[in-house]
């Protein structure tokens, strides 16, 4: 693996590049960076392609120039395309992004879709699409109220809940080996990402028009297990609604690429040869 870092307006990204090949960009989502992909980085590289991955800005190693504040896609958006532009300045490149990553791959397909191959978007929680989006929008905002006035501890366990208060029926699962290094560095990000990152990535509108208009290189990806989690699934099939793009179903939940990454790698690597 090699390391570089790059200077954007307002930040210093960090990026790590593996294998050779076509490029395929990954986009990390939440409080992760780009540890949240190691375990399946290899094998993408394995398969023949040059695999690179960042810390957002304000995240891990990639630090701020200045004061930091509420987080815009449209300023990530345009940290993907400079690091796209730093590994692959004449080619057009595949993008993979999860979570609130996903929300940045789509920007970055409806700006620029010259600058990509294939997009596959996991599961952005884009509630503002929902048919009722009030109840997760008040979620979020009630967590970020959590975190500010009772601290780290409250807020999470509330971000774990549905809005109705209930916590989803899910296996709890041990933290793979493969990002344990970078749980202290999650763990630092959480606030970042809880203040500045949830509620204004949650609430933004994507380009449907500029995704309508490249449908044809996005695919839009939902995990079997989170099925019947709306802020989840929900925006995932959505767009493939309005848009007319393919759904694929991954392995795993909203993490899968964490939980099975062998299995979430395969399914990857065949969606974007759709």
């Amino acid at each position: 693996m090699n390391v570089g870092t790059l200077e954007v307006p307002g930040a210093r990204l960090r990026y790590e590049t593996r294998g050779s090949g076509p490029v395929l960009l990954l986009i990390p989502g939440g409080a992760g960076d780009a540890g949240l992909f190691e375990g399946m980085a290899g094998l993408l590289a394995d398969a023949g392609h040059t695999v690179v991955s960042y810390d957002q800005r304000g995240l891990s190693r990639s630090p701020l120039d200045g004061p930091l504040g509420d987080q815009r896609v449209a300023e990530w958006r345009e940290d993907a395309l400079a690091v796209l532009d730093a590994v692959s300045p004449d080619e057009p490149a595949s993008v993979f992004g999860s979570s609130s990553g996903a929300i940045v791959a789509l920007a970055l397909l409806a700006a620029r879709p010259d600058r990509v191959r294939r997009v596959v978007g996991h599961e952005p929680p884009l509630v503002e699409l929902l048919a009722d989006p009030a109840p997760y929008r008040d979620h979020f905002a009630e967590v970020r109220e959590l975190h500010r006035t009772q601290g780290l501890a409250p807020a999470m366990a509330r971000f774990s809940e549905t809005p109705d208060g209930r916590k989803p029926e899910r296996e709890q699962r041990e933290l793979p080996a493969s990002i344990r290094p970078m749980a202290s560095r999650m763990a630092a990000n959480m606030p970042v990402f809880l203040e500045h990152v949830l509620c204004p990535f949650s609430s933004s509108a994507p380009d449907l028009d500029g995704l309508r208009a490249a449908a044809g290189k996005l695919v839009l990806g939902v995990g079997r297990e989170s099925e019947g989690q709306p802020a989840l699934a929900g925006p995932a099939r959505r767009i493939a609604e309005l848009t007319g793009a393919e759904v694929v179903a991954f392995p795993g939940g909203h993490v899968g690429c964490v939980e099975h990454p062998v299995e979430f790698a395969e399914v990857l690597l065949s969606a974007m040869k759709r």
